[in-house]
């Protein structure tokens, strides 16, 4: 029978809710917004991709100042500034702004660079065996993000003269809250041999196979995942003329898809393996893209977007739990940096190019992009298993 999370792990899981939903809402309107008051409709999406930069060069910092002063206070420090940047994001619609809103995009993504640690905070409290299950049981606070964003963004709407100004003050009340949650959670300190020795360099740890196949996993689901998601909002509510409440219903169902699963994915990987869950994600993945390129329908959009949150939380889920077997404590900082700094680079020129993409090729010719990455870690994948399995068979012989 397996052990009970910590209570520590669930109050991370509830500050990682409330800290995220910002990153939902600009999902849902930062695109309708640009396109609205940015001066080209090829920068409309630009807001969000500046989001997601935001976070990708946030990252080692992030993760460097953790490694001198713990994660506590930087948890608390980036929690701050999210509120700033949230009410610079309200004034930024109230004097209708595209740039400074754009800054502020670029703010609320970079304090979301410290929540994405919240997993990592999750997976020190636990055993080797529950990594798997704290791992998926924070990202269920994504849930609650994927319906709190939206439901600010339709609540603040007409708040304010501005439109939307006022759903950026409400969600700097959100941050504050998340805030106060912070303060309650109790971290372990730093090691002796956090700051005595630095375990083994970057380019060693890099020869583990296990560590790449867990970097990629993560980085071409986030990829994939943050390439269609960006341009969803624009291509439903523009160009099919879906409404803004069909989008909404869309976008939710999307991020809950992304977290939903994460009931399951953990003992799913226990029971399964880390492999089988890539492989599971990447044919979510297909799917989505044939479903996406077909039909532009209400349905067609709804199925592919809940498919596109169901691969990306195996692949996620997978990648990072697997990466938390490749490092030694010591190393765990620059590990999770170097990953979390790919991941969301990732991401970040996926969620830049997306709008010009989009721009160029329409919709379904981004869709026919999404092969290519796609292709090229099935291929790495089956070439890491297919050596594992020879090197197990030539030991055994």
């Amino acid at each position: 029978m397996s052990q009970r999370l910590p209570a520590q792990v669930w109050l991370l899981t509830l500050c990682y809710a409330l800290m995220l939903s910002g990153t939902s809402m600009l999902v849902l309107i930062a695109g309708i917004i640009g396109q609205q008051i940015a001066p080209s409709e090829a920068l409309a999406t630009l807001p969000i991709a500046l989001a997601i930069i935001g976070l990708a060069l946030n990252t080692l910092p992030a993760a460097f100042l953790m490694s001198r002063w713990g994660r506590k206070p930087i948890f608390l420090t980036y929690g701050i500034f999210g509120v700033i940047t949230a009410l610079i994001a309200a004034y930024a619609m109230h004097i209708e702004s595209f740039t400074l809103f754009c800054f502020a995009a670029l703010g609320i993504g970079s304090s979301a660079a410290s929540v994405q640690q919240y997993r990592f905070a999750a997976i020190e409290q636990v055993t080797v065996e529950q990594i798997p299950k704290a791992t998926s049981t924070i990202l269920l606070g994504g849930i609650v993000a994927a319906f709190i964003g939206p439901e600010l963004s339709l609540l603040g709407q007409s708040l304010l003269t501005m439109p939307y100004a006022g759903s950026f003050l409400l969600l700097s009340g959100i941050y504050l809250l998340g805030l106060l949650m912070l303060t309650l959670i109790k971290v372990p300190p730093l090691e002796q041999t956090d700051h005595q020795s630095p375990g083994r360099g970057l380019s060693t740890l890099f020869r583990q196979r296990t560590l790449l196949i867990a970097i990629a996993a993560a980085a071409v689901g986030y990829g994939i995942m943050s390439f269609i998601m960006t341009a969803t909002p624009l291509s439903m509510h523009t160009h099919f003329h879906h409404s803004l409440q069909e989008t909404k219903w869309v976008i939710q169902s999307h991020v809950a898809a992304m977290y939903l699963p994460s009931l399951i994915s953990g003992v799913l990987i226990q029971r399964f393996g880390h492999s089988k869950m890539m492989f599971a994600g990447l044919f979510a993945y297909i799917l989505c893209l044939l479903i996406a390129y077909q039909w532009q329908t209400f349905i067609g959009f709804w199925v592919a977007l809940v498919l596109l949150g169901i691969g990306w939380n195996f692949l996620f889920v997978a990648g990072t739990a697997l990466l938390a077997t490749t490092y030694q404590s010591n190393e765990r900082f620059k590990v999770q940096a170097t990953n979390d700094f790919l991941v969301f680079g990732t991401q970040a020129i996926a969620a830049l190019s997306s709008g010009w993409l989009l721009f160029q090729f329409k919709w379904q010719g981004i869709l026919l992009l999404c092969f290519i990455p796609l292709a090229l870690f099935v291929f790495t994948l089956i070439l890491a298993l297919f050596k594992e399995r020879r090197i197990y068979a030539n030991h055994s012989s």
